[in-house]
């Protein structure tokens, strides 16, 4: 009984000590007066009274209170092992000697007491019960105390023995500090060096327990480096010293050296990095205060010994990480990933400082090659983070570092950067050797993960970083062909990394010089068999995680040869495709315009190839392997021939009137026009689509030269290009006109436009009229002016936009008002309120007018009285709406379109007899209209329901009922633009479909599945994801029985349609 008992007490005693030393170090730490009224006490006395007094206390009680006599015997036993003067006649020096031994007696306690713990074993029936804690544990008040503590310790033990330029200084600091270093009396002994050793030595014993030394290092890292730096690497006198004279020993000074290293490795590294760099100090260029002057005046020997030790923490494992979150942490984002991170991400600068630091190689590295094989994988392990505020900090970097490394050691970077970023790339390249293991059909040559990896890297180094250095273009030139393959596939269905590639090609492709850049996309549309591609035997496959990956093909068996070459055709039609909507991106830079000059080019080729085939010997004189390989030869040239004219249609169908942007281009066009026309005219076999190519070419010159565009004298001699091409077609064209046509152009551009012609000046007002049918515009604008101001201005201002719209190339939906609409006298000068019959009559006449100027006016002219709400008009409004529902027939767009517009104001006014008319004129009319026109009619039906707005849904009913019957139209073109009605419809009516619900999806789902035309099935499914959109979440949610009144839409289409067992 008594050996439990003795334990308990022995026990009680240690909880008791713990206690007493923190309530000792509170009476350390208590504030006290001055005991005087004077005004004339300084601070410097108020606290120099203070800490003796605080020491008078303690040593009070150590020596008559009986209930602290424990801890007087364990501090006395710590003072004897202790091998530091701790009386001295400098205040300060003494009360952290006290200071110290106390702490040193809390260490020893709480290890003591950590010893000693022996949980009990947990209780199974209780597993949520936390476990027992360690009695070494200090609560939250004590925590603060053992701070305080602390921070006494190091504002009078450290930091006033530091050497200016050693730290940051205490004046600089608090104003508390100002006061102790002015209070410290460095005279006195022991001496400063043996003072800053001693506190330096006692803070590192504490810190061995892992709470204690969390709490130092935390605050106080930087002043403890900074104390062992001094102690053991500052240079001391050049004259040898006396042992007797020698405040440190060697052996002293290298226990410094060896705490201050192991204390860096054991340190959060971003910490060591940061303090390392505030101990090193900055630029003196960069101070732009006193106080940050004070901080940059750093000795030679401290900053070659920082700049040493951050190069070992760089070249530690993940010390690029470290030492890029010490940086941005120290730049007041705290932790990465923190509150001022997307503002630290926005500076630049630190940026570039920290890509510095980086690219330079250390001298402790061997040789810059080492350096790079050991920092490279870390810099591209910055691009991978998840968290997106850490990211783009890490990002930013990485891009700015890979620039810069790739900028100062071009080869180096190409080896250890560039080469493992584009690996999967250049992995799968028709020049790349795949190994035997590797060729079993079905094996994943590039996963997921990694292709996704390497497409987002080369975005952010390139895109991102938009720096075209010579190595970084060079390294993309050859894998782009695989790159435009993998775009392709993306354009088959939904992938994140489609933006990805395109933006890459697209960048590429605009930095590269001209010349590499038409060598590039020859490649990507197969002209080119040399460029590197992608390898025949690779395929991209649709991954597990919704990405792409890259596998080997199945081996082709002998029944699936047709179904492979439809499969290589469609392939390289996609490509084609593609290829023409990636151009389309490229106009404004002038490269779709010399790639179409470069196919016109080819087609003049192919007519000079046909002409040399016709010519070749005969077959009789020629070997069978010679025969093969003619007929090889020849279906490869007639493989070329149809690419070109296959990209030839392409181009032509997505490029816009834009897709020329300079003189040269246009030059470039017409000459290439030129020489087709002369290969034609030399083989005899001109067509009318050739002459008429020629002829609109060289009326383009015409234009040029007549003064539609300002020409130079630098365009001119561009345009001489023209003159051997211009006398070859003068003297061999069968056409007179055209031969005159020629020698004028060509005297006029001799002589830079200061002689022209009449038929110079003909082509050129003909050419304008094709593309202008009503060419004497400004004539009919000045009559008008003449009879009305402020009616020409109107009609101006529409001329105008609509020229502005035909220039950029896009397409409008209100058409263009010629000045000559105003033929009808009715619609010159007319006020609202005042139309009478006679001018109505007039214009209702001019509606059929064969002349399509006219016609339009008249039709916008009823439009404009509709929407002014003209009491005469609306009341004929069955004649009016008879008039436009005819005009909708109209091929003309000028015609149809002011047609739509009419009807859809008219139903504004009188939406149900109107829109049931229409309706019935949708359903209905398939014998008596023509598709186009019931196309065009549901094109008024949707801008009446765009007109109504939540009206709408009072027409809910007949509206979808009209639309579901037009799916079911023999006419594919038809049903198409029923569904795609109906999807708006869908969108306008917010998706509240009520009772018809059952019958929509049904309908989708089977026209998804069974009509045999191809958009039809693409727009219902365009109007499936439209519902699945706007039913949010419901739309993946699969409800219980009681629940399919509310979500059974969701419920029929996810579980019982869409995806079928």
């Amino acid at each position: 009984m008594a050996a439990p008992q003795q334990a308990a007490d022995c026990g009680a005693l240690a909880t008791c000590g713990l206690e007493r030393i923190l309530e000792a170090l509170k009476v350390l730490l208590s504030p006290g007066g001055s005991g005087s009224s004077s005004l004339q006490i300084t601070k410097h006395d108020v606290l120099l009274a203070t800490l003796k007094s605080n020491l008078s206390i303690v040593e009070d009680k150590f020596r008559k209170d009986p209930y602290w006599k424990k801890l007087k015997l364990l501090r006395d036993e710590v003072a004897n092992k202790a091998e530091w003067p701790q009386n001295s006649v400098d205040v300060t020096w003494s009360f952290t000697s006290q200071t110290l031994l106390l702490l040193l007696c809390l260490k020893e306690t709480m290890m003591q007491l950590a010893a000693d713990f022996n949980p009990g074993q947990p209780n199974p029936r209780t597993p949520e019960a936390a476990p027992a804690l360690s009695p070494d544990t200090l609560s939250v008040s004590q925590q603060k105390t053992v701070q305080s503590v602390l921070q006494f310790v190091v504002t009078l033990g450290v930091c006033p023995y530091l050497r200016p330029g050693v730290g940051v200084p205490l004046r600089y600091r608090t104003e508390f500090g100002a006061v102790v270093q002015d209070l410290v009396c460095l005279d006195a002994a022991p001496d400063a060096t043996r003072r800053l050793y001693t506190s330096c030595r006692v803070l590192l014993t504490v810190a061995q327990h892992a709470s204690l030394g969390s709490l130092i290092f935390s605050r106080h890292f930087g002043d403890i480096a900074a104390g062992l730096c001094q102690l053991g690497f500052c240079p001391t006198k050049t004259k040898p010293l006396k042992p007797e004279e020698e405040v440190l020993t060697e052996e002293e000074r290298a226990l410094c050296r060896e705490a201050l290293r192991d204390i860096l490795d054991h340190v959060y590294q971003p910490l060591a990095v940061r303090e390392l760099l505030i101990l090193q100090g900055e630029p003196s260029q960069s101070c732009s205060d006193v106080k940050r002057e004070a901080r940059c005046r750093a000795p030679a020997w401290l900053r070659r010994l920082c700049g040493q030790l951050l190069s070992e923490r760089l070249m530690r494992l993940s010390g690029v990480q470290a030492v890029v979150r010490g940086v941005l942490e120290g730049a007041g984002a705290r932790a990465a990933g923190g509150s001022d991170a997307e503002a630290t991400a926005a500076d630049w600068r630190k940026c570039d400082l920290i890509a510095k630091i980086l690219a330079s190689c250390p001298q402790q590295s061997l040789s810059p090659e080492d350096y790079y094989r050991d920092i490279c994988p870390q810099i591209l392990d910055l691009f991978h983070f998840q968290d997106k505020l850490t990211a783009r900090q890490f990002q930013r970097v990485a891009t700015t570092t890979f620039i810069t490394m790739a900028g100062e050691r071009p080869q180096l970077a190409a080896k250890y950067l560039l080469k493992p970023m584009l690996a999967p790339l250049y992995r799968c390249l028709n020049t790349a050797e795949i190994p035997e293991s590797h060729m079993v059909p079905g094996t994943i040559l590039v996963t997921e993960e990694e292709l996704s990896r390497c497409i987002e890297d080369v975005f952010k180094v390139y895109v991102v970083g938009n720096e075209p250095l010579p190595v970084l273009v060079d390294s993309l030139l050859p894998i782009l062909g695989a790159l435009f393959s993998l775009y392709c596939f993306t354009k088959q269905s939904v992938s994140h990394i489609r933006s990805l590639c395109q933006e890459i090609l697209l960048w590429i492709l605009g930095k590269l010089e001209r010349k590499k850049a038409i060598a590039s996309l020859k490649g990507f549309a197969g002209l080119d068999k040399s460029v590197p591609s992608f390898h025949s035997l690779c395929q991209f496959r649709a991954a597990t995680q919704g990405g792409i990956m890259i596998t080997i093909k199945e081996a082709i068996c002998d029944g699936d040869e047709e179904e492979a070459l439809y499969q290589k055709v469609s392939s390289e039609q996609c490509q084609v495709e593609h290829l023409g909507d990636l151009l389309s991106h490229c106009q404004e830079c002038g490269l779709a315009g010399d790639f179409f000059i470069f196919c016109l080019k080819e087609l003049t080729h192919v007519a000079v190839e046909n002409e040399a085939e016709l010519k070749t010997k005969p077959y009789s004189s020629k070997s069978l392997l010679e025969l093969e390989q003619h007929q090889t030869l020849l279906l490869e040239n007639q493989e070329q021939r149809l690419l070109v004219l296959q990209l030839m249609a392409v181009l032509c169908e997505r490029m816009s009137e834009q897709i020329f942007t300079n003189i040269t281009q246009v030059v470039d066009f017409v000459a290439a026009t030129l020489q087709r026309a002369c290969a034609s005219l030399a083989h005899q076999a001109e067509s009318t689509v050739e002459s008429q190519t020629l002829s609109m070419s060289m009326g383009l010159v015409a234009v040029m030269l007549g003064g539609a565009v300002q020409l130079k004298s630098s365009d001119f001699a561009i345009l001489k290009q023209l003159l051997p091409l211009l006398e070859k077609v003068s003297s061999t064209h069968p056409d007179p006109v055209i031969q005159e046509l020629a020698v004028d152009l060509g005297i006029t551009i001799s002589t830079h436009g200061a002689f022209s012609t009449e038929a110079v000046s003909m082509a050129a007002q003909s050419t304008l009229n094709k593309k202008d049918p009503e060419g004497k515009r400004e004539e009919q604008q000045q009559t008008s002016h003449e009879r009305d101001t402020d009616d020409s201005h109107s009609l101006l201002k529409q001329q105008q936009s609509h020229e502005k719209v035909n220039q950029t190339g896009l397409k409008s939906d209100a058409p263009f008002i010629p000045p000559d609409v105003s033929e009808p006298s009715a619609t010159t000068n007319w006020k609202p309120g005042s139309i009478t019959s006679e001018q109505l009559q007039e214009v209702l006449l001019s509606t059929y007018d064969p002349e399509i100027p006219t016609r339009a006016a008249a039709l916008r002219t009823l439009s404009c009285w509709i929407e002014q709400r003209e009491a005469g008009v609306l009341e004929v409004q069955e004649k009016l709406l008879k008039v436009f529902l005819e005009n909708l027939e109209h091929e003309d767009t000028f015609v149809y379109l002011s047609a739509i517009q009419g009807v859809a104001l008219l139903s504004d006014v009188y939406p149900e007899k109107i829109l049931l008319s229409l309706l019935a004129q949708y359903d209905h009319g398939r014998d008596k209209h023509a598709p186009e026109t019931r196309m065009k009619v549901g094109e008024v039906l949707m801008r009446i329901v765009r007109a109504l707005g939540d009206m709408v849904s009072k027409y809910r009913e007949p509206l979808i009922h009209t639309f579901l019957r037009g799916v079911r139209d023999p006419d594919s073109a038809h049903r198409a633009s029923s569904l795609s009605n109906l999807g708006e419809l869908c969108q306008r009516l917010d998706f509240l479909l009520g009772s018809v619900v059952h019958e929509v999806t049904a309908c989708l789902i089977a026209v998804a599945k069974t009509d045999h035309e191809v958009q039809v099935r693409r727009a219902a499914i365009h109007v499936i994801v439209l519902l699945l959109r706007g039913l949010s979440q419901k739309a993946t949610e699969v409800s219980h029985p009681p629940l399919y009144g509310e979500d059974e839409l969701s419920n029929r289409i996810v579980s019982n349609q869409l995806f079928p067992n």
